[in-house]
């Protein structure tokens, strides 16, 4: 099992000190990785689900935070959980991706993506909320194919995305994974068939879990790629047993993300180093 950790820009702040300092602590307690979550824009009334959103939370941009953590640290991989694939624009997007990557030494292997839920922040960036679906999809395949393309250019067309001989460089050290979150159908589809990894969200019951990983991997089959090869990834809490982790690891996780449940330094440095010792990190 690899174990990652969040780091809530909403709930700890955006001050730059405590924000290298949490991810040299996530280093020097052995864990694999790092994510940071995203909000392009929110808006009041906002809410997902039943949990509202003020329009004043800090929700830093995750790939300049990143950015920030890669130059303090040499270990950790990089991750995002998740970014709002249809928002940004997929050529200015593997550019900067690839430079994270170039940067860090190759560590932004954990590019999480999702398609967002609030309407409004759609709206916000001029992007049809009803289609942004299927714009991630496109997303996703332009990602891969400026990647792996060369000096002679690539070429696109697409519903949403139309380009001919691009070429952009720096291009990542290896090939970049992508992994799919989102707590829907349509997400656990966008895992199987492009994915590299299937991110479910948290607040599903244990059979729609099951559900959607069978989604997951019969989409993988479908298109000739092997399931197996499908990465999963859970949220957990800090203070979870060994007991939980092997429940998870029967059910086919391969990868938990926790949260701190404090902003306060000293008792999440504490909850960390105890959580490292339970499973033997570092």
């Amino acid at each position: 099992m690899k174990f990652g950790i969040s780091y809530s820009t909403p709930f700890f702040g955006v001050d730059p000190e405590r924000l290298l300092g949490f991810a040299r602590d996530v280093e020097e307690c052995g864990f694999e990785s790092l994510y940071l979550p995203e909000h392009v824009a929110l808006h009041p009334g906002a809410k997902i689900g039943d949990v509202a959103l003020p329009p004043s939370l800090p929700f830093a941009d995750p790939l300049a935070c990143l950015s920030f953590i890669a130059a303090g640290t040499s270990r950790i991989l990089l991750g995002t959980g998740v970014l709002l694939l249809p928002y940004h624009h997929p050529v200015t997007l593997a550019k900067r991706l690839a430079t994270i990557d170039v940067l860090s030494g190759g560590r932004m292997r954990l590019l999480t993506v999702g398609v967002g839920a609030l309407a409004g922040e759609a709206n916000a960036v001029g992007v049809d909320f009803a289609t942004r679906g299927r714009r991630a999809d496109e997303a996703i395949d332009v990602l891969r194919a400026l990647w792996a393309g060369d000096e002679t250019g690539v070429g696109f067309e697409g519903e949403f995305y139309r380009f001919d001989d691009v070429c952009v460089y720096p291009k990542p050290l290896a090939e970049l994974p992508i992994h799919v979150g989102g707590s829907s159908s349509a997400a656990a589809r966008r895992a199987g068939v492009r994915g590299d990894g299937f991110f479910p969200g948290g607040r599903l019951t244990a059979e729609e879990r099951r559900r959607q990983l069978s989604i997951a991997r019969a989409a993988a089959v479908s298109v000739g790629r092997d399931p197996g090869r499908l990465e999963y990834t859970r949220w957990g809490p800090l203070d979870m047993s060994v007991e939980d982790v092997e429940a998870l690891a029967s059910e086919g996780v391969t990868r938990v993300v926790v949260s701190p449940g404090t902003a306060e330094v000293g008792r999440r440095r504490d909850e960390m180093g105890a959580f490292a010792s339970r499973f033997g990190l570092g």
